[in-house]
């Protein structure tokens, strides 16, 4: 029975993800995203401008939590030391590894879910042009928050200008706080983990890693409450935005490369159907065998198909 792809839905060799091209693409938007961190400088007065605003409006709102978190994290080493480890490091290991285990276990998904963070973490680049911003950590000691980074700096390799290794503080923008992109990638980690992971263990971490974040970000004195909320929006906004990205990717490569066919919205993630006879059936389904009418016994050859479902022999088609 012959089998044909329906058109724009073929999934070629040429869509086809390869390890030796992602590994390059997440290197360069990761360059892109540091090199943005640098260009997007600003006066300091503006930035501590920005952090009080937002501080004000916490506090008249009654959402300040920093504070607390602060002291608590200060006056207990064992939370605060951890906490920073978490600071400086988690954001780097964790959302690499779930894209490692996405592109192995769940290929099907792992383009959508890429782009939604690529597209996120940009989103999130502009807030950092637009609206730099001094995290707590920066502000006078007046408004009694203390870094905890550089309170621990000993015990951990960053130094005590930023999360940064120590002696590279000068080369990271540290105003760049509004939105909070350890809470956004953070979020993007537990729904992956969530939707796809499948165990109740996959499903604790999801819940518990980005909760956690946005402790350890306030806790550490780095960020706002108001900058872990703005990174979940940011978040929200790549994931609409992504399908529309996805679409101008495609169009782009199809103009730049000859004979790469535009693939449909989600066609690629799926199997293409099967078309024979004029009946669409999904991939492995079989068509019933149809029964041969039995001669005799008063049995028209001709009969109609019975309400069971036999299908009709071909002498009455």
């Amino acid at each position: 029975m012959p089998q044909t792809e329906t058109p724009g839905t073929e999934v070629s060799s040429r869509t086809r993800l390869r390890w030796w091209t992602e590994v390059p693409l997440i290197l360069l938007v990761y360059c892109c995203y540091t090199a943005g961190r640098l260009i997007a400088r600003t006066d300091v007065s503006g930035a501590v401008d920005h952090g009080l605003a937002i501080l004000r409006f916490e506090k008249a709102l009654h959402l300040n939590a920093e504070h607390p978190l602060n002291r608590l994290f200060t006056r207990e080493p064992w939370l605060g030391v951890p906490a920073d480890f978490w600071y400086a490091s988690l954001h780097y290991v964790v959302t690499p590894a779930v894209m490692v285990w996405l592109f192995r276990s769940h290929k099907n998904i792992y383009r959508a879910a890429r782009t939604w963070l690529w597209t996120s973490t940009f989103i999130g680049l502009i807030g950092f042009t637009l609206l730099p911003t001094c995290p707590p950590r920066l502000l006078s000691a007046g408004h009694g928050f203390v870094d905890t980074m550089a309170e621990y700096s000993s015990y951990g390799w960053w130094g005590a200008e930023a999360s940064a290794p120590r002696g590279m503080g000068g080369m990271t923008n540290q105003y760049a706080a509004m939105p909070s992109l350890h809470v956004g990638w953070a979020l993007w980690c537990g729904v992956m983990l969530w939707r796809h992971g499948g165990t109740r263990i996959t499903k604790t971490a999801a819940v518990a890693y980005p909760l956690l974040t946005a402790i350890v970000v306030m806790g550490t004195a780095n960020h706002y409450f108001l900058d872990a909320v703005a990174g979940a929006v940011v978040m929200g906004a790549g994931l609409l935005l992504a399908p529309y990205v996805t679409r101008g990717v495609d169009r782009l490569r199809a103009r730049l490369v000859p004979g790469t066919s535009v693939v449909t919205a989600g066609s690629q993630d799926a199997a293409a159907p099967i078309v024979s006879g004029g009946c669409q059936t999904s991939p492995g389904e079989r068509i019933p065998r149809q029964r041969k009418p039995r001669l005799g016994s008063g049995a028209e050859p001709d009969a109609a198909p019975s309400e069971a479902g036999d299908g009709a022999p071909a002498a009455a088609r």
